[in-house]
């Protein structure tokens, strides 16, 4: 038996995930603390798992980060990035680091699993290793570790193969960490400086490729070839969900079979304006065939128009291991594990997310041939509307999706992380 101290940063798409780590950890025997906003300290103890309470000044709200934050309202590309990594992560991250010493001095624990957001296990990473625990980074976000085959993560690029992409890649690379990021790797270097008494060993989104380990949360088929990718990085597939108690829909038997079901989606989080996707995608297939099922994550049904059209079908939940092998098309701002939810059942996507880390899913989309990539937050319905028309007609969208569920299904999830701790732990006792 082990003993782990897992670290979110105090945001629902990052806490959900962790704490689905936290209780497989649990049912392998291991103990388990997570350290996080209390917000999610009900959450955290109905896991099983021991909640510890993130310092206040590092419990920034990021899940209406809009109001904690009026000055974000508006920032997009790398405004809204450097704005996110300055003030959401850069520095709550001395707090962070504070907590996890504290929680290391008073307890015996065998590694800090933490997501690659929470920058005070960048800080703890770069102490010398007689000094800590292992490291692990959770990857619950598309990987960000840096390489001479791919452009900087955050800017949404896709790869250019042969000499030209890798000059390019240098030099998009120098760009991106000397002016465009270049105040915040500044500011995170600063921090770190303070609190280890040595600078970053490279660029602050690049830190989890020098953790002990890094977990990623998906396959090879959906990330970017890297040539020279450190042998520390393991892909260990999507976290599976437990399937929800969700009950079905009044309007589920329409789900006949008789008229291909287009699927529309904001996630649960960036869902306070359906008039980025939802709408639009209800305007573009108003007229189609289809069946249109839209998912209001949580919402109620008054937060959409009361009169839609006909072919519109609304649920505030739905049963995704039920609902999506009946999907022809999934339209989404590009969440990661729902993008991957989809892949996994075979459905290809048409995307349009241009934040966080959703401009890095929704190119990893189009770059893999399972969907269309919009390259925006708002697409206009026409361009909604000729996307998806494209993928239900032409053969290869979908096929290139049953290609990537084949090695979304074959791969093992929390198991691969299980088995890179238990090879940890086992050169910890040789040594």
């Amino acid at each position: 038996m082990s003993t782990y101290l897992i670290a979110s940063t105090p945001a629902h798409g990052h806490v959900v995930p962790l704490v689905r780590i936290a209780r497989d950890l649990l049912a392998r025997g291991h103990e388990v603390s997570v350290l996080t906003s209390a917000r999610y300290a009900e959450r955290v103890r109905a896991a099983g798992a021991r909640f510890v309470p993130l310092p206040a000044d590092a419990d920034v709200n990021l899940d209406d980060a809009d109001a904690e934050f009026p000055e974000r309202v508006g920032l997009r590309g790398p405004a809204a990035i450097r704005f996110d990594m300055s003030n959401l992560f850069i520095r709550p991250a001395a707090s962070q680091f504070a907590a996890l010493r504290a929680e290391l001095a008073g307890s015996e624990v065998d590694a800090v699993l933490a997501e690659p957001l929470f920058f005070g296990a960048a800080l703890l990473a770069r102490l010398p290793r007689e000094e800590r625990p292992a490291v692990v980074a959770l990857g619950i976000f598309p990987l960000g570790v840096k390489s001479r085959d791919t452009a900087p993560f955050g800017l949404g690029i896709p790869p250019l193969g042969g000499a030209i992409g890798r000059v390019r890649n240098a030099a998009l690379s120098v760009l991106a960490e000397n002016v465009i990021f270049g105040g915040v790797q500044r500011e995170a270097d600063a921090v770190c400086r303070r609190e280890t008494g040595s600078g970053l060993a490279g660029f602050i989104l690049d830190w989890a490729s020098a953790a002990d380990a890094l977990v990623q949360f998906t396959v090879p088929g959906f990330e970017y070839p890297r040539s020279d990718l450190p042998d520390t990085v393991h892909f260990a597939g999507p976290l599976t969900a437990p399937a929800p108690d969700t009950a079905v829909p009044e309007w589920w038997d329409d789900l006949d079979g008789t008229r291909p079901v287009v699927h529309v989606t904001q996630g649960t989080i960036a869902n306070s304006d359906f008039g980025q996707l939802v709408l639009p995608t209800v305007a573009a297939m108003a007229a189609s065939e289809c069946l249109v099922v839209v998912s209001t994550g949580g919402r109620a049904r008054d937060s959409l128009p009361a009169e839609l059209p006909a072919n519109v079908r609304v649920a505030e939940y739905l049963p995704y291991d039920r609902f999506l092998p009946l999907v022809d098309v999934m339209v989404t701002n590009g969440g990661y594990g729902g993008v991957q939810q989809a892949l996994a059942h075979a459905v290809p996507l048409v995307v349009a997310g241009q934040t966080e880390d959703k401009v890095e899913v929704c190119a990893r989309v189009g770059w893999s041939g399972v969907g269309i990539n919009l390259k925006t937050n708002r697409p206009a319905a026409a361009a909604v509307g000729a996307a998806v028309s494209r993928v239900l007609s032409e053969p290869s969208f979908r096929a290139r999706a049953e290609a990537l569920s084949a090695e979304l299904r074959a791969s093992s999830g929390v198991d691969g992380l299980s088995r890179v701790l238990q090879q940890m732990s086992a050169r910890e006792g040789a040594r």
